[in-house]
């Protein structure tokens, strides 16, 4: 089986919040991201829009990456995702997720008491 792993940029509407998370499972964790199924900063933050990954062979190297980006200033970060994604356009159909995607996500974490793997 093919090992894969994501780092992913979330914002909000304005683009003034940026989340920068990672995760092996890229399509599950942004409609965690959008049903709200997690109560921290993406939630606080209303950041539910996928506005750039990258996708790493190992979940090493991602967390690597990660770490890396979460030292980056804003104004670098920015410059990644404009370089790939100019209009900041929300990318989660692109990758899959869809609302019955979400729907699903929000149906098995309803009697879950809120938690979820990361």
């Amino acid at each position: 089986m093919k090992e894969q792993s994501y780092i992913y940029f979330l914002s909000n509407v304005n683009n003034t919040v940026l989340y920068v998370g990672v995760t092996s499972d890229i399509v599950r964790r942004v409609a965690e991201h959008k049903a709200k199924v997690n109560k921290g900063f993406t939630h606080k933050y209303n950041c539910d829009r996928l506005v750039y990954f990258e996708r790493f062979r190992l979940l090493t190297d991602a967390i690597s990456r990660e770490k890396q980006l979460k030292n980056w200033k804003r104004e670098w970060k920015n410059e990644l995702i404009e370089g790939l994604n100019p209009e900041w356009r929300d990318l989660s159909e692109e990758i899959g997720v869809t609302n019955e995607v979400i729907e699903g996500v929000t149906v098995h974490y309803q009697g879950d008491c809120g938690s979820s793997p990361q």
